[in-house]
């Protein structure tokens, strides 16, 4: 696995004020795409490639409230898509998932992940190849850090099993890689606006273990940065 961002030389300085025009309302489910969620709201966020497949993907999934793309795990502030794509931001395309915990829970989650992209090729889904689309999981919860390591080593088994190489998802807390920057509104939902767009994400054709977690386990104390 990747636990560290890719390195940037001569990053982009970017610009102190966001970018225009972004919605507020999420044009498939109604809810807004900036919050208040809620009490039993949590954020996850994760990159797939993509960022048009991999929200759609989520906006899909039961208790999932809102859903927005955006650029993380990078060094630009408020970064544009054409400065992403250069290499020179650092960013991931992310995805922002915020879900009801009462409905729903990261495992759940986690497992659509790793079964809809390629998480054993690194810096690419398909024909995208850049650094903006390797596959990441950042998390703000204990519960959904301990999902992250729990299926992460759950699904290498299915895909050692299968011939399939190792994983390079980049693990890491949302809280070290650094904010979560909305792209611009031709982006946002972008599959539900645009229903024949370019999306390469679809079932890998095997499946993540789940039930990994006990209700009353604690979650794993151990930092992903000291993992072999």
């Amino acid at each position: 696995m990747r636990t560290s961002r890719p390195e940037v030389h001569r990053p982009l300085p970017g610009r102190p004020d966001v970018l225009p025009d972004i919605p507020e309302t999420h044009e498939v489910l109604g809810t807004s795409l900036h919050g208040p969620w809620g009490d039993h709201a949590e954020i996850l966020y994760v990159g797939m490639g993509c960022f048009w497949g991999t929200e759609r993907i989520f906006w899909r999934q039961p208790g999932v409230i809102t859903t927005a793309a955006g650029y993380m795990g990078g060094l630009t502030p408020n970064a544009t898509y054409e400065e992403v794509c250069t290499g020179r931001t650092g960013h991931t395309e992310a995805v922002m998932v915020v879900y009801d915990r009462s409905q729903t829970d990261p495992e759940t989650l986690l497992k659509e992940f790793w079964e809809n992209h390629d998480s054993t090729t690194q810096d690419r889904q398909g024909n995208d190849r850049g650094t903006q689309y390797r596959s990441a999981i950042y998390w703000t919860t204990q519960e959904q850090e301990a999902a992250a390591l729990a299926t992460h080593d759950a699904f290498q088994e299915v895909l050692t099993d299968n011939g399939y190489g190792t994983i390079t998802t980049e693990l890491a807390p949302a809280s070290q890689v650094g904010p979560f920057y909305y792209a611009e509104r031709f982006h946002q939902q972008y599959l539900h606006k645009n229903p024949m767009g370019y999306c390469n994400h679809g079932p890998n054709g095997m499946t993540c273990p789940v039930g990994l977690l006990r209700q009353d386990q604690l979650p794993s104390q151990e930092s992903v940065l000291g993992r072999e």
